[in-house]
């Protein structure tokens, strides 16, 4: 992976603009010189919860608890990793990057890399031109074009046509100044068993579809025959150096912001199914590259958008393995499932050959949420007919309802109401053994937040973050403040112990230098709702004394049974920290009663 200096990094932050950055993807408002508020662009919602500081270039959403800084921003919204990120916005902004020294072996590596990926692009760029302006490849053109395909939309997807020839790639390449050894790292050579010593091309007289890293880099091919007579339909790329079969999806870099902004992204299985969907208008949709769905590519399809369609043919060969893969995510709450489930043998491609664009967007759009198809599926399959034949559907039922932890909600009962009515048993039977009152299944709560929900904080940890806030938004006393506490014994969480220290020499930029992790997104919250404070001092004051008091509270639980003499002063010690409490509480209460100027 490149890297770049800290002092280019530095002037990317600079750089951005955080204002017109986030309001790329939600209209923001204008709270005060340095906050602005606006709708979530990472959750549904009516009422804006969404804020950002912009000196600070952080924002914070109160509603799912979304945060960070600006190369975060980036990443969540583009879909990109760190690296992309930064890239992203230095091109946005004007920043020319600085690559970091490095050691021997790994700008080795690097440059090894980089040639790998300059091969594979000029190679993608041969087979396009093979494709669009040769004569071997009209038979290509016109089953593309069969199909529906347009050749705006191919272009844009980079297709191609491998030429019959054994050599023309290999020759061309080496007259580039590539090596053998690199032409058979990229995988677009094989040795002959026949004439040791020699290699040849590996794709010949086949359709190319690249396969691509989400910044739109080539690491592969899947080629498809033109002839029968070819063997494999489909040929694609071995894993390598740089493509690794099952840890990528097709179309990723044309998909993924159209699935940030939407909030969803489509899941196909072929290569000109995706295409298709794109030409339809449906540009969040990407594809398998010839696999199963692995748990990569599932994490791959969470971090492109919080809702995953599943568009897959219901009576493939595939679909059960599919299903079960989707089950562990659907469990998992990390993100939600959806399934388009296809006629038999149909798909988008075909959808876009015979009925046009409407039918493949109808196709697409025609989704419901995993469990209700999970649901159906067993419905439609068991025997209803038989009370033993019920019963078993019923299990299989229960074992869907607990591992995907659906609560109790409207769904669930309407789910319960309908299962009731199929299998002509009452509704109150169905919801106890659904419920797994019998003691085989219990159901959990769903979670109320996307994402896994954040958990909602101890009082003493909340009282610690108020602290911090305070700190921030008055500055000149909390700096003061922070520099007289013992911090190990006053704060509780570790999170918030991390969060103090590193505000003793950043109060002024709560963000800066945080890295990016769990400290960096309490620290962009922490600025944001700071930001939108405006607090009389003597608030400050009541929250140390609150921290002293939850310490006292830690210190005599800690003494009880163990320490008399120790416990006896500790509750001295909590009497008068209440009373000096008492005294600040009505203090702020005067301050905050009192008109401002």
């Amino acid at each position: 992976m490149a890297r770049y200096t800290d002092e280019s990094l530095r002037a990317v932050k600079d750089a951005v603009d955080m204002v017109d950055l986030v309001g790329t993807r939600t209209f923001l408002r204008r709270v005060n010189p340095d906050s602005y508020t606006g709708l979530c662009p990472f959750h549904d919602e009516r009422t804006p919860s969404f804020s950002i500081k912009p000196s600070e270039k952080v924002y914070f959403c109160f509603g799912c608890q979304a945060s960070g800084d600006a190369i975060h921003f980036a990443q969540e919204t583009e879909g990109l990793d760190f690296i992309g990120a930064v890239e992203f916005l230095a091109d946005r902004y004007g920043v020319t990057l600085e690559p970091a020294a490095e050691a021997p072996g790994d700008a080795e590596r690097r440059r090894r890399r980089e040639r790998l990926y300059a091969l594979l692009d000029r190679t993608c760029a041969y087979f396009e031109r093979v494709l669009w302006e040769s004569s071997e490849g009209a038979a290509a053109r016109k089953y593309l074009a069969g199909r529906g395909l347009e050749e705006a939309i191919l272009r844009e997807f980079r297709v191609g046509y491998a030429p019959s020839g054994w050599a023309r790639v290999v020759d061309g390449s080496r007259r580039s100044g590539f090596t053998e050894d690199e032409l058979l790292a990229a995988d677009i050579v094989q040795r002959s068993a026949e004439r040791p010593g020699s290699v040849y091309a590996r794709f010949r007289r086949r359709i190319m579809f690249p396969l691509c890293d989400r910044r739109g880099r080539v690491l592969g091919f899947g080629g498809r025959a033109m002839a029968e007579s070819q063997g494999a339909k489909y040929l694609n790329s071995r894993d390598g150096e740089r493509y690794h079969k099952g840890r990528h999806l097709f179309g990723t870099h044309l998909a993924r912001s159209h699935a940030a902004r939407s909030g969803a992204v489509v899941l196909c299985e072929g290569y000109t199914d995706v295409i298709a969907a794109h030409q339809a208008g449906v540009r969040n949709c990407v594809g398998l590259m010839g696999t199963a769905l692995t748990e990569e590519q599932v994490g791959e399809l969470g971090r492109l958008a919080p809702t995953v369609v599943l568009a897959l043919d219901a009576d493939g060969a595939g679909f059960g393995a599919m299903l079960k893969a989707a089950e562990r995510v659907a469990a998992s709450r990390r993100i939600e499932v959806r399934v388009a489930a296809l006629p038999p043998d149909s798909d988008p491609a075909d959808a876009l050959e015979q009925q046009g664009p409407e039918a493949v967007r109808s196709l697409l759009g025609e989704s419901v949420p995993f469990v209700r198809f999970r649901v159906e599926r067993i419905l439609a399959a068991g025997d209803r007919e038989s009370g033993e034949g019920r019963d078993r559907v019923l299990e299989q039922l229960r074992e869907v309802f607990g591992a995907l932890k659906l609560g109790p909600g409207a769904m669930r009962e309407e789910l319960e109401r309908e299962i009731a009515s199929s299998l002509s048993v009452s509704e109150k039977l169905v919801e106890q053994l659904l419920a797994g009152r019998d003691g085989v299944v219990a159901s959990a709560p769903e979670s109320a937040v996307r994402g896994g929900g954040t958990p909602a904080l101890a009082v003493g940890e909340r009282t610690e973050r108020a602290f911090l806030e305070l700190c921030i938004a008055l500055p000149e006393r909390g700096r003061e403040l922070l520099a007289e506490l013992d911090i190990d014994s006053v704060f509780g969480s570790p999170l918030a112990r991390a969060a103090a220290a590193h505000l003793r020499t950043h109060l002024e930029a709560p963000a800066a230098e945080a890295g990016d992790g769990a400290l960096a997104a309490l620290l962009a919250e922490l600025a944001v709702r700071a930001a939108a404070l405006a607090p009389v001092p003597a608030e400050l004051e009541v929250e140390r004394r609150q921290l002293e008091l939850a310490r006292v509270e830690r210190a005599i639980a800690g003494a009880r049974g163990v320490d008399a003499a120790r416990l006896s002063a500790l509750v001295r010690e909590r009497e008068a920290v209440k009373r000096e409490l008492a005294t600040w509480l009505d203090r702020a209460l005067e301050d905050t009663a009192a008109p401002r100027d």
